[in-house]
């Protein structure tokens, strides 16, 4: 079954050559070109993502985003932006975005992006507490930690937050300013070293499976890579 996006975009020449790229890749794509348009189409169709351009007439981005979670919450989203501000982009993660891209940027890169977000999503929400590791079995619920060798570590309340974010974007970028808001409430110098320190210990519990590393990507995040 294709995955329904909705892609509300003002450049009416570049969102059309997205929308036909994105059809071509067996995706069924809506494209509107203002904000008010693009919410009365979600009022009326089931999406299973919205990429959402940020400067737009009528009804910019981040209000549409708001007006679009307000209606369902779990709805995932990208923004698309001319500008790299990084007030922007902590704005659209404040507001629940899952990735953020500037253009102009690599179609094929958009594209894994959007398979990994639909995959985190696809995950039966019974189970988005639960996680295997490599050889480790993570409830985040619980903070319970467990080896195949039925060692248990009992993490704290921050760690087993910020492994559970990393667990759902495994093999993909955790950006940093998300983790940061949605752990920390918080993207301060000191929060973001206070981080670095959970990064560690987190290293730390799972280095006995060379398998799964957690890997720093310099000014973007980190990165839960299980081979």
């Amino acid at each position: 079954m294709q995955s329904k996006i909705l892609l509300v975009e003002d450049e009416k020449n570049f969102g059309m050559v997205m929308r036909d790229y994105l059809s071509m890749n067996g995706y069924e794509v809506t494209l509107c070109e203002n904000g008010e348009l693009g919410l009365d189409a979600f009022k009326k169709e089931t999406f299973d993502l919205c990429i959402v351009d940020v400067m737009m007439p009528k009804k910019d981005g981040f209000t549409l985003a708001s007006e679009i979670k307000a209606l369902k919450k779990k709805v995932p989203f990208v923004f698309l932006t001319a500008r790299g501000m990084r007030e922007d982009m902590i704005k659209g993660y404040k507001l629940g975005a899952d990735d953020y891209l500037t253009k102009p940027f690599d179609t094929e890169v958009l594209l894994l992006k959007l398979i990994a977000i639909l995959n985190r999503n696809s995950v039966d929400n019974s189970n988005e507490f639960l996680h295997e590791i490599g050889r480790f079995s993570f409830n985040a619920k619980l903070r319970t930690l467990k080896s195949d060798k039925n060692k248990e570590e009992k993490l704290s309340p921050k760690e087993a937050a910020l492994l559970n974010l990393l667990c759902h974007h495994k093999n993909d970028v955790l950006p940093r300013e998300k983790a940061l808001k949605q752990i920390w409430n918080d993207d301060s110098y000191f929060t973001g070293r206070s981080m670095d320190v959970y990064i560690v210990k987190l290293r730390k519990y799972l280095a006995t499976d060379v398998n799964v590393e957690i890997n720093n990507l310099h000014g973007n995040g980190y990165s839960l890579i299980i081979k």
